[in-house]
């Protein structure tokens, strides 16, 4: 797989009505603000300064556009639950992330990031349930493995495993990443592939 993938900046939308034209299938990135998203888009596309990475968290305030590989969308979502925001921008966000996953007609799968150090956090299970709940599809990405001996890691993976088992029936596919170490970039690139294919024919605009 190339070193990068040819990718440009579209817009940044302040709401899903502002986003572009829906006429390339779309892969949105989210996940409780400082999670690693903007190093994992950049290693994804292997641009080092695509998404913009900042040590400040919830610094994504608005839904980012970029068109990859001139046939799709990736969406970088705004962090959620971060604290040193007012309650008010906190809901603002979340009506906005929401109403975003509700009425995005081309958005193919949702790339839920989470922290691999930690242990299965309250809004990151209650963000899937409601996911789930809405028919939305949705992939886990377990971020930061890097930062993990293996055995931590399967004991954190386990417990996730454990805890989305009992709201589903079937998990949902569950990816691992690494921006450092570029772990999990050809399965990710090779699942967008993979949908952008099965749905080549509900996207003229992309062949």
């Amino acid at each position: 797989m190339s070193a990068s993938l040819p990718a440009e900046f579209l817009k940044s939308s302040p709401d899903f009505r502002s986003c572009p034209e829906p006429k390339f299938p779309e892969y949105a990135f989210i996940g409780r603000s400082n999670v690693g998203k903007s190093s994992l888009i950049n290693m994804l596309t292997g641009r080092k300064s695509l998404a913009k990475t900042s040590g400040q968290p919830g610094k994504t305030q608005l839904i980012n556009h970029f068109m990859i590989e001139k046939s799709w969308y990736l969406a970088d979502l705004p962090g959620y639950g971060f604290a040193k925001v007012s309650k008010k921008m906190r809901g603002e966000f979340d009506k906005m992330i929401r109403s975003y996953c509700a009425n995005r007609e081309n958005l193919i799968n949702l790339f839920v990031l989470v922290d691999s150090r930690h242990e299965p956090q309250k809004n990151d299970i209650e963000f899937m349930k409601w996911l789930s709940e809405n028919g939305l599809p949705f992939s886990i990405v377990l971020t930061k493995i890097d930062k993990l001996n293996p055995t931590k890691l399967r004991s954190n993976r386990s417990a996730y495993e454990k805890q989305l088992l009992n709201h589903w029936e079937e998990l949902p596919q569950i990816f691992i990443s690494s921006a450092t170490g570029k772990v999990g970039r050809e399965e990710l690139i090779s699942f967008i592939h993979h949908w952008n294919q099965e749905l080549a024919d509900h996207f003229p605009s992309a062949r």
